[in-house]
């Protein structure tokens, strides 16, 4: 009967558990129970064989606190067994996995269907690529839950083990990868059979991803649930599909609707071609303007064109910006006042550099920098107009749009603020930059005071006469202490046991949102004034600083690897010294060497790979000179290194090099 083959499977499968942990050999000592899973899915009834080991999965061992109820220990072991089970069994599984599927509604999903589903999808037998179809027609019920069942779902699964959720997304990640790109063509159906595979399976995906989101800290980093694979597909093509729906099939798919699928590389690509093609659009039209009013076109034309004075940079730029704001769109070309040079990346590079430099110096009063966390924040009580807030927001908007690197060191909730919400309100009353922040925020922008507010959370005695503090935040500001209200009456309110958790959230809301407003708001418009595009929604917070900020470690064997030459070779003793005396250098000395070559001191996303690093030869008109420096063509990422006889010698000159120069010669 079934009832006994039940009884068989429950009863072996401890004495399996038992051999695994004796033997540590799953293959050797499982005899029991895989002939008892043999057994199960052997015997002729009519009765669904699979039925049988759900059954056992869905009787919750003593204790188990798992919101979906399920045994998850015994259905990880089964798994184990399943594995090893002879090839006839395991087709049985399959054809029962078959039956159940075409058995149940997803229209009449009740919680049990769900614990099946959800015990169905951890079957390794989905890991073969024979096994698609039936794991597709899984996915696709998964996929077409209703809401309510979906949010079961992803509670449930908020709630896995780290190692079997990464378990279950690489295999899903797999079948996408398996459909798009078959290793061979006749194992699958034809394409056009089965288009919805794959959105049924992102979807799957999208509720383990929820999942992940929910559980703090992640389950597995948002990274893992990138697919490289579909760095080789048209993500173009994806994009405009999704920008312009009505122009293709009607609820047409795309992976850019499910952006946490798509890697890095993958949205900065999508972002850089929509940002080209926004610079071809407002050349065209700069072009045809002065056609129509029968003018000469002009390259000028093309290009936003600054000219600024080193000596009066952020002024200069300023007001070049805001006079050219109809150009953001197109493509930055910069002239230094004075100075020769045709800008081909390199001008463009310093310029933004040069001017992060002088508006996140503490002179200048806008930026407030933070000795523990090395981190620059907004100045509360800056003297600056909202017009130069605005600014930063713009520069940092072009460098996106420039695919230009800047060195910032804004803590990384700013840029979920950035991101508050990812495109520009229609009404500019809607709060911006405003989101949810804690204790931890706090902690990595002024860890000092973050450590006060948690020991006065932890603090045993009486908070009311102890610390005597009302509902009021103080700071100084240029010499005179200001003293702001928390909430409405807060200096007639004494912080005691009861409330300081209300304090507490009142005062990090207060020094990371209230307090800056009108500055972030300033910068939060000035920044999307520039990057008002649909890509940039696609990003998650982290994506987007490094998108700004780049990759700060630089790995030098990599940068070696990626190196090409002109007119020397690797085994020179030139090319041998340069890259002894570079490993011998600091960081410090090292970025500056970047920063020399490249005009960042910064890796684009992706790494060294990514870039372009060049070493050419510098002839000497005079060969017995040895004055000649090394110089640098930042446009291309190219170092004119002369042949120096000696490593010291090549040390020497290279550090005068890089620790000096600025624009077009020696400081």
């Amino acid at each position: 009967t079934s009832m006994s083959h039940l009884r068989l499977v429950r009863y072996c499968l401890p004495c399996v558990n038992y051999a695994v942990a004796s033997c540590g050999n799953i293959t050797s000592h499982c005899h029991w129970g895989v002939a008892a899973l043999s057994k199960c899915f052997s015997w002729k009834p009519s009765v669904n064989k699979y039925t049988v080991l759900m059954l056992c999965c869905l009787q919750a061992s003593e204790g188990n606190q798992h919101p979906s109820e399920l045994d998850w220990n015994f259905i990880y072991l089964a798994y184990e067994v399943i594995i090893h089970l002879p090839s006839s069994s395991k087709k049985a599984i399959l054809r029962s996995i078959i039956h159940c599927l075409l058995k149940t509604s997803h229209k009449q999903a009740g919680k049990d269907h769900l614990r099946m589903l959800m015990v169905l999808l951890e079957n390794p037998q989905f890991r073969d690529t024979n096994t698609c179809v039936i794991f597709a027609h899984l996915l696709r019920q998964v996929s077409l839950l209703s809401e309510p069942n979906q949010q079961c779902v992803v509670f449930w699964y908020c709630r896995c083990r780290p190692t079997r959720f990464r378990e279950l997304v690489n295999k899903i990640l797999q079948f996408i990868s398996v459909r798009l790109f078959p290793p061979n063509l006749s194992d699958l159906p034809a394409p056009v059979k089965c288009t919805w595979w794959i959105p049924s399976a992102t979807k799957v995906l999208a509720l383990l991803n929820a999942a992940n989101s929910l559980h703090q800290p992640l389950l597995i980093s948002y990274t893992e649930f990138y697919n490289t694979a579909l760095d080789h597909t048209d993500l173009m093509a994806e994009y405009y599909a999704w920008q312009s729906p009505q122009g293709h099939a009607t609820m047409r798919f795309s992976f850019c609707q499910y952006p946490f699928i798509l890697s890095m590389n993958a949205k900065k690509m999508i972002l850089q071609r929509d940002s080209e093609h926004q610079m071809l659009i407002m050349a065209k039209r700069s072009l045809i303007e002065k056609v129509h009013h029968e003018q000469m076109p002009h390259m000028d034309n093309l290009f936003l064109n600054l000219c600024v004075r080193r000596t009066h940079l952020v002024e200069d730029s300023l007001n070049e910006l805001l006079a050219k704001q109809v150009d953001l769109k197109k493509k930055v070309r910069v002239t230094f006042a004075g100075e020769p040079g045709l800008d081909m990346g390199g001008l463009t590079k310093e310029w933004f550099l040069l001017l992060v430099r002088e508006i996140f110096h503490p002179d200048y009063g806008m930026f407030i920098p933070t000795e523990k966390s090395r981190l620059h924040w907004f100045n509360a009580a800056s003297t600056e107009t909202d017009s130069e807030f605005h600014l930063i927001g713009m520069l940092m908007g072009l460098a996106v749009y420039n695919s230009t690197i800047l060195d910032i060191h804004l803590p990384s909730f700013c840029y979920r603020k950035v991101l508050s919400p990812s495109s520009l309100p229609s009404d500019r009353r809607t709060a911006v930059g405003v989101v949810p922040v804690s204790l931890h925020d706090l902690e990595e922008l002024m860890p000092t005071v973050s450590k006060s507010l948690k020991e006065l959370l932890a603090y045993q005695g009486n908070v009311e006469e102890d610390f005597c503090y009302t509902f009021q935040v103080s700071y100084e500001a240029y010499g005179q202490l200001v003293t702001k209200e928390l909430k409405p009456g807060g200096d007639d309110i004494a912080v005691t046991n009861e409330n300081r958790s209300e304090f507490v959230d009142l005062y990090v809301n207060y020094l990371l949102n209230t307090s800056i407003y009108g500055q972030f708001s300033s910068f939060y418009y000035g920044f999307h004034s520039v990057c008002a595009s649909n890509a940039l929604t696609m990003f998650r917070a982290e994506e987007i600083e490094m998108l700004i900020c780049g990759c700060p470690y630089l790995d030098i064997a990599a940068l070696e690897a990626v190196t090409v030459y002109d007119g020397y070779c690797k085994t020179d003793s030139t090319i041998k010294h340069f890259w002894e005396v570079v490993r011998s250098f600091t960081t410090s000395q090292q970025k500056q060497l970047l920063l020399f070559t490249t005009g960042s001191d910064r890796i684009p996303i992706g790494g060294v790979a990514e870039m372009r690093f060049k070493i050419s030869r510098l002839s000497q008109p005079h060969p017995h000179r040895t004055d000649i420096l090394p110089m640098a063509h930042t446009c291309f990422n190219n170092l004119l290194l002369p042949p120096y006889k000696s490593r010291k010698r090549l040390k020497e000159k290279l550090l005068i090099a890089v620790n000096n120069a600025e624009g077009f010669g020696l400081k």
